[in-house]
């Protein structure tokens, strides 16, 4: 039997059987434009400037999604039946999860209102991208039911943060394969935290990916964990909880991100002045600045080698605050963090406002030398249509009734910063302490 075979960090041997239709197509995927711009943007974007090894690709952690799925379903496939259509939408979904992702993660969408879910739906659904070309190819409805995959996932997710919003626990027609796909325990984040903490060295996210797929079941068309896999959750969400504490939201990573989100603000602010001497507006890169609409075409061209482009041009730019920004980010100059987390909300306002006059009055710009920066996060949520479900003998229960650890992690997860160019520190630590 004929295969090809990809050697992965995580998983070891992830294999593409040439005789089976379904598999031949996923590899053939992986070689499309569009897949292959993901090697060029990094899983943790900025992350490397704390932790060095972390330079992997999201073309790897797309990988690893496919393959952590796929072994979901062998898993699964052994006591219940899985149709083809269904492994197949579930396999070719988590797979191209990501080809609507901008440069450095999500820093470029947030500034640019480019948004990857809408992208990847577009990329899905161009017949001139071909990553279309290869799913038509295969089967002409494989697209649109992707793409309704995809949608779906996202329907469900916005239901949940209203739904929770509100206080409400409201049915939806999720499955198991939106479970596998879009959940608290989906193969998304079981890659991300297994593949991050393998390349940051960090190993809070060591999770038993091995027995937590042992144990699932399939109880009303719904993904559940049997009450022996309930130490690996347990474990699994633990690991999300420490990744988002030590790695996620490190000060470097955020403070790095932060002067991200400053320079590409402040090269928007020039383009639409019309005075970013480069890239010339017809370029992807102005074009998304100025919020303007992006071929898939264009888009390919949208990476984290083309925005370093940028900032080695920029540095050189006539705007000194661009320029200090690009020169800080290429050559780790960051800005300096004051931890304000034990400090009430009024007070840090009040710092704030004064660091700001400060600034202001040496003849300095504190939009772009100061920013303040709260990352938060919610280890589990529960009360959720997405909550882990358990099975104990065929009977669905939540897994907050039978566990008492995630009443703790359903806490928020949250830190406050202050951070400001590294001269400014000094006075904003003063202030902190009085």
């Amino acid at each position: 039997m004929s295969e090809k075979i990809i050697r992965d960090p995580v998983h070891d041997v992830i294999a593409f059987r040439d005789n089976d239709s379904l598999e031949a197509m996923l590899f053939r995927l992986l070689s499309a434009a569009e897949m292959q711009r993901l090697r060029r943007i990094r899983q943790l974007g900025m992350a490397s400037l704390a932790y060095p090894g972390a330079e992997h690709s999201r073309y790897s952690h797309s990988l690893g999604v496919m393959e952590t799925a796929r072994q979901m379903l062998d898993h699964l496939s052994q006591s219940y039946a899985i149709s083809e259509e269904q492994r197949t939408v579930c396999l070719t979904s988590a797979l191209l999860h990501d080809i609507g992702h901008g440069p450095f993660s999500h820093v470029f969408e947030r500034v640019t209102g480019v948004d990857h879910e809408s992208l990847t739906l577009k990329i899905v659904r161009d017949p001139q991208s071909q990553v279309h070309r290869i799913l038509a190819g295969h089967d002409r409805a494989l697209p649109g039911l992707i793409a309704e995959c995809i949608e779906c996932g996202e329907a469900l997710e916005e239901t949940e943060t209203s739904s929770q919003a509100k206080g409400e626990k409201r049915k939806s027609k999720r499955t198991f394969i939106h479970d596998i796909l879009y959940s608290q325990l989906d193969a998304d984040r079981c890659d991300y935290l297994l593949r991050d903490s393998l390349h940051t060295g960090s190993r809070y996210g060591l999770l038993d990916l091995n027995w937590l797929i042992h144990a699932l079941v399939i109880e009303n068309d719904r993904l559940a964990v049997a009450t022996k896999g309930l130490s690996a959750v347990e474990g699994y969400l633990q690991a999300r909880y420490h990744m988002y504490r030590n790695v996620y939201f490190h000060k470097v990573v955020r403070s790095s991100e932060g002067m991200l989100k400053l320079a590409l603000n402040r090269a928007r602010l020039l383009a639409t002045q019309d005075r970013l001497e480069w890239p010339p507006r017809h370029h992807p890169i102005a074009k998304a600045l100025l919020g303007q609409e992006l071929s898939v075409s264009e888009f390919a061209d949208l990476d984290d080698v083309s925005i370093l482009q940028c900032f080695k041009v920029w540095r050189h730019a006539g705007d000194i605050q661009l320029a200090r920004l690009c020169n800080g980010l290429l050559f780790r100059r960051l800005y300096k963090s004051v931890e304000l987390s034990n400090v009430p909300d009024e007070k840090i306002r009040e710092i704030e406002n004064i660091a700001q006059d400060v600034i202001k009055q040496a003849g300095g710009d504190p939009t772009f030398e100061l920013f303040y920066d709260q990352p938060a996060d919610t280890p589990y949520e529960i009360f959720t249509s997405n909550e882990i479900l358990v099975s104990n003998e065929g009977k669905l229960t939540e897994l907050a009734n039978v566990s008492p650890m995630v009443q703790v992690l359903n806490k928020q997860l949250f830190f406050k910063r202050l951070h400001a160019a590294e001269n400014w520190r000094p006075m904003i630590a003063k202030l902190a302490k009085s």
